[in-house]
């Protein structure tokens, strides 16, 4: 199967893609690794509040239950509409989404896709673990919400050729990594930046506000490192 590369025309505009995960405090459920990745709900809206224009997206990794306690009310009061992939494998326990809090995101005119099952890294699977991790979440996702499921969010950002062969194989017209930089928009493999607090909240304003502005031309050497990802 081939795999469908992104190109980037001079014309066609470039567009930021902001990932999330949990906003507060993260709850006593969230695994260490991951409660280094969440941000004040104020950083949050502040971030939101720079972005100038559809041009910069926001997506939400983990399926965390701030997701609709607190993401949800920032974007709805301004109009504004987000990606969540929630971890299916998770969908319930205590700190994340239910079956129906989906349901409520996607009611609200948020868009649902899949980030697996089990936090794992697909990279490292064996073929019929990477199969179950993709179909089954997918499936899961689009009975809760009796649609289809098209999208996906690679744990921690990883993937490879295979990843993506299987990927198209399951179903997936989108993939979304976390490579960083800017893409254009529609995009078969998409590049997402990570918020953190490793950055000032200024950094990330700044990057918001400017982002698409400034990612008119790609950093060489993060394409580069995404090409190499793709054949390997």
């Amino acid at each position: 199967m081939a795999i469908a590369f992104e190109t980037s025309p001079k014309h066609l505009a470039s567009e930021l893609i902001l990932t999330f995960h949990g906003l507060g405090e993260p709850p006593a459920p969230i695994p260490a690794c991951e409660r280094e990745f969440w941000v004040p709900l104020d950083w949050f809206e502040a971030i939101i509040d720079a972005a100038p224009d559809d041009r910069v997206s926001i997506t939400f990794d983990d399926g965390n239950l701030s997701d609709l306690e607190q993401a949800l009310p920032a974007l709805l009061q301004r109009g504004m509409t987000a990606r969540f992939f929630p971890l299916v494998g998770r969908i319930g326990a205590e700190g994340y989404l239910s079956a129906a809090d989906i349901s409520t995101l996607s009611a609200a005119g948020m868009r649902i896709g899949s980030h697996g099952l089990h936090h794992r890294n697909w990279c490292a699977l064996k073929d019929h673990e990477l199969h179950e991790e993709l179909t089954v979440s997918r499936h899961t996702l689009a009975g809760i919400l009796d649609t289809e499921i098209t999208e996906a969010a690679c744990p921690f950002g990883s993937y490879n050729r295979r990843v993506l062969k299987a990927l198209q194989a399951a179903g997936y017209r989108r993939a979304f990594n976390s490579d960083g930089d800017t893409g254009p928009p529609g995009s078969w493999l998409c590049s997402r930046t990570t918020v953190n607090r490793e950055q000032p909240l200024e950094h990330w304003v700044g990057l918001a506000s400017t982002g698409t502005r400034a990612g008119a031309r790609s950093n060489p050497v993060l394409l580069g490192k995404r090409l190499v990802r793709r054949l390997r």
